[in-house]
């Protein structure tokens, strides 16, 4: 079965001896999070071989909790793609229909809990590598606020937008990882100390108020898609909650700022995987240092990392700082304040995680202007640095179709409620 989701590049297990929450779980992680004597690659081949000699937060709070590692699961290499299709060990299934793509980043992860590899998985979330997955896969997942659990150990891509959160195949226990994995670490500078109580985690929507954002059910969403998910909001209806229609107006300007601002991060962080402090160098080359520098980074790096590092090198350089990164800084402040306006109106805001079901492999990838569209629902929760989770809600065309919740920041504890309201209705 692993080999037919392609979700696990490695499937060595740790276990723990501790008695905690998660005592003899079996937890999957992402590529990109670092795990003590287990090889950490990124889905890249320019990490071939990398063994961290120490566990990220994340990874150290679940062995306290006695989970047992069970391996790491494919991705989008760097986090790069919608997909799991930019890896250099081939894509992750969807295990709803293997010939369509599990999402990504976090396919593997998504892959290896929809088809029943392991209940929970850790997964990143830069710009919807969480729910994205989670919706196509039919699973549920979260992205915490910024901030809320701690990124050390997360190799960087984008440091100011992306955030470790939980996949899981129920709300209880997407909670339930969540609460572990929470809470301030000194070695994480925008960390919080925000902990979450599994114990608070009730069936509760009775008396919130829903913000409808119209612009989550505009152009570029697909119709059927959309009708699954307004009758999804109707039965929080049915369950006493209200709801009123709000207005994000800066969406818009969503995925430019987004797409300027990380791939200028990812032009920084990816600089270091050189050859000599990561990276392998051939020792024939007998070369100058910068031909070296370019052969070991062309071979080393996928064309979608190539492609993002290139258009980040160019938004920083000089003439062109100004004009993209500049304005790109400016739109991301006035899309947090849009949401943080509409969420003075109401307890939180719901709509579909994303425009369409899982697509057939090959389908975006052809086209990146098409699979960096593919996230415009999902961003604007990274750009304002607020929760969102994603939950199951049903199908349209055959695939799962994905709920998508957004509440204030740091108040995860809302949206999870909501979640497990309409999970058990629905049971």
């Amino acid at each position: 079965m692993e080999d037919k989701f392609n979700a696990f590049l490695s499937t060595k297990e740790i276990h723990s001896d501790k008695q905690g929450i998660l005592a003899g779980v079996r937890v999957a992680v992402k590529d990109n999070i670092s795990t003590k004597d287990i090889e950490t690659t990124c889905a890249s081949k320019i990490l071939k071989g990398y063994i961290p000699p120490y566990d990220a937060t994340a990874v150290a709070r679940l062995k306290e909790a006695g989970a047992t590692i069970a391996g790491k699961t494919n991705m989008d290499e760097f986090g790069m793609g919608s997909t799991t299709e930019n890896s250099a060990f081939g894509p992750a299934l969807n295990p709803r229909d293997i010939t369509r793509a599990a999402g990504g980043s976090s396919g593997g992860s998504a892959a290896a809990v929809a088809g029943g590899l392991v209940p929970m998985a850790l997964g990143s979330d830069t710009g919807g590598s969480i729910r994205c997955p989670a919706s196509w896969c039919g699973i549920v997942g979260l992205k915490p606020s910024y901030g809320r659990v701690s990124r050390f150990g997360l190799i960087a891509y984008a440091n100011s937008f992306e955030q470790i959160g939980p996949l899981a195949t129920n709300v209880t226990d997407c909670a339930k990882l969540f609460s572990v994995i929470a809470g301030h670490d000194e070695r994480d500078s925008p960390s919080v100390n925000k902990p979450y109580n599994f114990e608070s985690l009730k069936a509760d929507i009775k008396g919130k108020v829903i913000g409808i954002p119209k612009e989550y059910f505009g152009e570029g969403v697909d119709a059927e898609v959309a009708a699954v998910v307004r009758k999804a909001i109707a039965k929080l209806e049915e369950l006493g909650a209200t709801t009123k229609e709000v207005s994000i107006p800066s969406m818009k300007y969503a995925l430019a700022s987004y797409y300027v601002t990380c791939t200028c991060e990812a032009s920084s962080n990816l600089d270091r995987f050189d050859g000599v402090r990561y990276g392998e160098i051939a020792p024939e080359m007998n070369m100058p240092w910068h031909d070296a520098y370019t052969k070991v980074r062309t071979a080393g790096f996928g064309e979608e990392v190539r492609r993002r590092i290139l258009l980040g090198t160019f938004a920083l350089s000089a003439g062109y700082y100004g004009k993209y990164y500049v304005k790109a800084r400016y739109a991301r402040q006035v899309i947090a304040k849009d949401f943080e306006a509409a969420l003075k109106e109401c307890d939180f805001l719901a709509g579909p995680t994303m425009p369409n079901v899982a697509p057939k492999l090959g389908e975006l990838t052809k086209n990146p202007l098409e699979m960096y569209q593919a996230d415009i629902l999902t961003v604007p929760a990274n750009i304002a640095g607020i929760p969102a989770i994603s939950i199951p809600c049903g199908t349209a065309h055959g695939m799962p179709v994905g709920l998508q919740l957004m509440g204030r920041k740091y108040d995860e504890e809302t949206i999870l409620n909501a979640a497990l309201a309409y999970e058990e209705a629905q049971a």
